[in-house]
């Protein structure tokens, strides 16, 4: 598990960062692209990244904030994720390009994102293999943005306020585009269930809290039974991994 310097693209971040996260044993791997939520690359997604890595998928999670850290980049890289265009998108490309690359990849690459990142995930769908994304935002025009897309796993809270009826937008979407998919809803769960602690500032974590944000253990390791198993269908069967 390393931080390393991403061969940046002209159009993304002057200096991109990113964390690796490599299975044990001997590769190759399929890889994937992990993208962060709101609250940046931090231990979290580390976890998130260690967690792929132990179930054999070569993983690179690049940092959307390497151009001057969160407080700079937040607002940004939102608008990115919105608008469906900015350098975040460049700062992806470049990680999956990095992993295609890599010698210790087999050239399969998807993308998992959370929160901000999964909404980022959904508008990677063109370019991946496959893609995970946990409650993340639909893209703006879904129909237009799933045509041809590849094979889609969501999944969200059913106490998340902040998504209510992004599942059913979602699903509908992927359906019309007759795109393989599978989203769920989780009724008891809200958002962020699948981190392991709680995540944002120390000052906020009781709004969050009050919001139904945060861990739930049982809903969490239900749905990386289902990453996982959704990643060895349309990535290929993972090598090395210890989980």
């Amino acid at each position: 598990m390393t931080r390393i310097e991403i061969p940046p693209r002209v159009d993304g971040s002057q200096r991109l960062h990113g964390y690796l996260a490599r299975p044990g044993g001997a590769g190759p791997w399929p890889g994937v692209v992990l993208i962060h939520e709101a609250w940046g690359l931090d231990d979290q997604m580390r976890k998130h990244a260690d967690r792929l890595a132990r179930a054999g998928y070569l993983t690179l999670a690049p940092d959307l904030y390497s151009q001057g850290g969160a407080r700079r980049c937040l607002v940004t890289t939102m608008v990115a994720m919105m608008s469906g265009k900015g350098g975040a998108f460049a700062d992806i490309e470049a990680a999956r390009t990095w992993l295609i690359s890599s010698e210790d990849c087999t050239g399969r690459v998807g993308a998992i994102g959370f929160c901000m990142g999964g909404g980022f995930a959904l508008l990677t769908v063109h370019t991946m293999a496959a893609v995970s994304a946990n409650y993340g935002f639909p893209p703006r025009k879904p129909d237009e943005v799933m045509a041809g897309a590849c094979p889609v796993l969501a999944s969200y809270g059913g106490r998340d306020r902040m998504l209510r009826g992004a599942p059913a937008k979602l699903s509908g979407a992927l359906a019309r585009a007759g795109v393989v998919h599978d989203v769920t809803e989780y009724p008891d769960a809200g958002h962020a269930f699948l981190n392991e602690g709680e995540s944002g500032p120390r000052w906020l974590r009781p709004l969050l809290r009050a919001a139904h944000s945060g861990p739930e253990p049982e809903t969490a390791a239900r749905e990386w039974r289902r990453i996982e198993a959704f990643f060895a269908e349309h990535l290929g069967e993972p090598v090395g991994g210890s989980a």
